[in-house]
């Protein structure tokens, strides 16, 4: 399923705000498990009444500042920190200085974290996690380039887990390196090299729980299963161009999204474009 996308170009007189001030929005719904929504914004004198949202609500700020209130005590969000408010808590936010602030959202259901943890998320929502600010980043980097939901959903993963992991008071003891489950993901990614394979469809086929795959494999090979497979992809897409053919129809028979989604890969292991590859032939 395509991600469905909206956006409201910046405007120096947007409804409801002072003359000067600006609204850039971006939003859509890809086609992750688990993500309701992506919400890129940037707004200077804009200021959110109280609200509630039923997902919960995973935020980073990367200019400027917000300042808001959940459950009668107020909270900030400055550039270091991620921000998780729980679903059905009433919220408000507004910018910290005239300059405003630009932030990333990530509305996610309750797939990757349960009702059990809403206690936890009101009293610590604003979490000081270098790693997990990281990952979070990289998770909006794999979401806003089309073709990549398998890398959306192994870092999508990692983020859940990390954030149960802040939320939880008694972490569960992490499991042992399984080198025969990452040899069959392996397998089953050699299989599906052209449609590839979801995590959660993996993680049903071999009978564990996804974050555990993704560990698993990683931990055996030093490299996570969508870079595996891009791999793989990447290797056949050089065999075919040395044979003569387009990128477009290489990026089709490879299993890419399209030819950018290629050339973006290609570029990055090979060192050049698929047309500059092709071209070298002898």
């Amino acid at each position: 399923m395509a991600a469905e996308r909206l956006s409201e170009p910046s405007s120096g007189s947007s409804s409801g705000s002072a003359s000067g001030s600006s609204r850039t929005v971006s939003a859509w719904r890809p086609p992750v498990a688990g993500v309701v929504e992506v919400f890129h914004a940037r707004f200077t004198e804009y200021a959110y009444p109280m609200h509630v949202h039923e997902a919960w609500t995973l935020l980073i700020v990367d200019t400027g500042a917000v300042r808001y209130d959940l459950d009668r005590h107020e909270h900030g969000t400055p550039h270091d920190t991620v921000s998780l408010l729980p679903p059905h808590v009433p919220h408000n936010g507004s910018p910290v200085s005239p300059e405003g602030f630009r932030k990333r959202v990530l509305y996610l259901d309750g797939t990757y974290l349960g009702d059990e943890l809403i206690g936890a998320a009101v009293d610590r929502p604003d979490l000081r996690d270098p790693l997990l600010r990281r990952r979070v980043g990289q998770l909006h980097g794999a979401l806003v380039r089309p073709g990549e939901e398998l890398e959306a959903e192994s870092r999508l993963l990692l983020v859940g887990e990390r954030l149960r992991g802040h939320l939880r008071t008694e972490g569960a003891a992490p499991r042992p390196a399984d080198p025969v489950l990452a040899r069959r993901l392996r397998e089953l990614l050699d299989e599906r090299v052209v449609e590839g394979v979801a995590l959660r469809e993996a993680a049903g086929l071999l009978g564990v729980h996804p974050a555990h795959l993704v560990r698993a494999f990683s931990t055996a090979y030093g490299i996570a299963p969508h870079q595996y497979l891009t791999s793989l992809r990447v290797g056949r897409a050089r065999r075919l161009l040395l044979e003569g053919r387009a990128p477009g129809d290489v990026a089709v028979a490879t299993g890419f999204f399209d030819q950018s989604h290629l050339t973006r890969h290609f570029r990055k292991l090979v060192g050049v474009p698929p047309g500059r590859y092709r071209s070298s032939a002898r």
